[in-house]
């Protein structure tokens, strides 16, 4: 069986479930070394298991991004091990209740700006060093229509993912001619997810894909490359 990223080092944010976990579990079964970061210990270690049963190798790394100084001491310890990181996937986010305007809870918008993008700019900060060192550092960003094209009631979530977007965006340009680092911008589409039922609770889950349907294709997009500010919508 071939393994089209062996020697690889990933890091995916968000790895404890959904797209995160499935997007994890793919790449480990393509060879990368992955590190998975997430807030719980016990749901890490769930995938930990998923990917060790197929022969895969990983690495927990549990992190909570809404913690001042905690991407810095991830990164420290990542250099501390490996001398770079090849990929990035940064799928990590929270989605506030769907709500008017009007009505957004301050406290749910301030923990979503601190996820989606605070956290996103202190990754990009921290890992760039790691990342420029690798022959061809890539990151890819999970992203929403919605930070695209403003929608009725997800105001509070679609502008963080156009914040969100626009910093991937514009660390792509930044980086694209004094290094190999390439930045893609990925929307999952309809996915089959916790976060998609609580906004969707009346969706039957079984009319969407499965989260291991992006993984695939991320792992399909690292391996056979893909320009820089590429972005892509995954359908079913």
């Amino acid at each position: 069986m071939t393994k089209p990223l062996e020697g690889k080092l990933a890091l995916v944010t968000g790895a404890s479930k959904g797209i995160g976990a499935a997007s994890a579990v793919a790449l480990a079964e393509a060879g990368a070394h992955v590190v998975l970061t997430g807030r719980d210990v016990r749901a890490l270690e769930a995938v930990e298991d998923r990917i060790h049963e197929t022969g895969g190798q990983s690495t927990i790394a549990p992190v909570d991004l809404a913690e001042s100084d905690g991407i810095a001491r991830l990164a420290s310890a990542i250099a501390g091990r490996w001398d770079k990181l090849d990929i990035l996937v940064i799928s990590a986010a929270y989605l506030p209740t769907l709500t008017p305007v009007t009505q957004i809870d301050g406290k749910q918008l301030s923990q979503a700006m601190t996820i989606n993008v605070l956290a996103t700019q202190a990754l990009l900060a921290n890992f760039d060093p790691l990342l420029k060192r690798a022959d061809a550092g890539r990151v890819i960003g999970l992203t929403s229509s919605v930070g695209e094209t403003p929608r009725a009631y997800w105001s509070a979530y679609g502008s963080t993912k156009a914040a969100f977007d626009n910093l991937l965006d514009s660390y792509a340009q930044e980086v694209e001619k004094i290094s190999g680092v390439r930045v893609s911008i990925i929307d999952p589409g309809a996915t089959r997810t916790a976060m998609r039922a609580k906004a969707y609770p009346g969706e039957d889950p079984q009319t969407v894909k499965p989260p291991e349907a992006v993984g695939e294709r991320l792992v399909e997009l690292l391996v056979n490359d893909f320009a820089t500010r590429h972005r892509e919508r995954i359908e079913s």
